[in-house]
This record gives structure tokens, sequence and C-alpha cells, in this order.
């Protein structure tokens, strides 16, 4: 395999991303649900897209957080749910909105400390942890990460209590219903502020 010319120096200008222009678009844009490429679509256990081009935005977060609450409450899921995000810049705003749904709807919400990032395998390793001997009050998770894609995609995937990703008929459940709610206008998704979030008991 070739060695890249950019190994090891720092990025050119023209590679950087403009992480206030794309924060802003996260909050500002919002998706056509009519437009396939702006509605909620899930490939290996959870969703990637951009906010330059309308296809990772706070809807979207706050659909998918309100369907994946949804499903779990359906299948009896009531113990903690472990929320992680790693460095992209896209992964603080949604995490925050996340966490925006999750309290309104009291779920015990577990992240790290001062925000601080979270790589995938530890969630799975805590759900597994936490899953243990346990038959009920079972845990899950939230991983808020594109995984490899570029600086300016965000990512969104759900970890079901058995801590791997979430297979193709939960995937398909909650895509399908935050596609619904995107439709909706996001009429049925509960939500607080950030800052009652942030200090709810829950959290």
């Amino acid at each position: 395999m070739a060695v890249s010319p950019l190994a090891g120096k720092p990025a050119p200008r023209e590679l950087l991303i403009d992480v206030s222009k794309l924060i802003d678009q996260y909050y500002s844009l919002h998706p056509d649900p009519n437009n396939p490429v702006e509605r909620v679509q899930f490939g290996t256990s959870g969703h990637r897209g951009s906010s330059a081009n309308t296809s990772f935005n706070e809807d979207h977060i706050l659909a998918t957080t309100q369907a994946i609450v949804e499903y779990r409450t359906s299948q009896g899921i009531d113990g903690p749910l472990y929320l992680g995000m790693d460095s992209h810049a896209l992964s603080g705003p949604a995490q925050q909105s996340a966490l925006e749904v999750l309290a309104a709807h009291g779920v015990e919400v577990i992240m790290a400390q001062d925000n601080g990032f979270t790589p995938t395998p530890v969630i799975s390793h805590a759900i597994l942890t936490y899953n243990k001997g346990r038959t009920s009050g079972l845990a899950d998770g939230i991983v808020v990460t594109p995984s490899h894609n570029p600086p300016s995609d965000g990512g969104f995937k759900y970890n079901p209590p058995n801590g791997g990703p979430a297979d193709v008929d939960i995937t398909n459940w909650v895509q399908d219903r935050a596609n619904a709610l995107l439709r909706e206008k996001l009429n049925g998704v509960k939500r607080v502020s950030y800052d009652t979030a942030f200090k709810a008991s829950t959290t």
C-alpha cells in the first residue's frame, strides 16, 4: 500500500472544514422528508451524513432518538443507556440533542465526565458488563460517531443490550419511525432544554 504524501504533515488549507459553519448548519438547515438523500438512512448500524448537505441535522437526531426511546420501551429495555461520542465536529451537538430527548423521557443516561470522548468499544463493553447475569433492567447504548467518515460527517448508532451494532430489523424499525416523525415535523418528539437535561437526576 502506498503511503500518502500528506502522512505526518499538517492538513493543507483546502482540506480543512469550517467547523463553525458546519455546526450552524446542523441547527439551521432542516431536511425535506420527501427527498431520499435527506431522510434518516441507517447503514451499518447507524445513520451518517453531513449537516452541509442536510443529511445529518438536529431534526434527524431528535427524530432518531425519539424512535430509539419508543423501540426500547416496546422491547421492555428499561436499564441505563450509555451515551458516547467521538471527536467529529458534529458529535457534540448531536449528543446534546439526543440527551434532550432521553432526559425528557426519564431515561437514565450514563456519559463520559465533562462531555469527554468515548471510544466505540467502550460503550459495547459497558453494556455487556452491566447486563452480565441480568435478565431484566437491561442496558443499551448510543454511539455518536460516523466512524471512518470524513471530518464533515456526523454519525448516530444504536447498540441494543447485546452490546453490538443493531441488526437490520432494529435499524429498519428505528429508521422508519424517525422518518415518520420527520414527515410530521417532529410532532411526537418529546424534549427538554439541554441545561435541564444535563442537570437531570437521570443523567
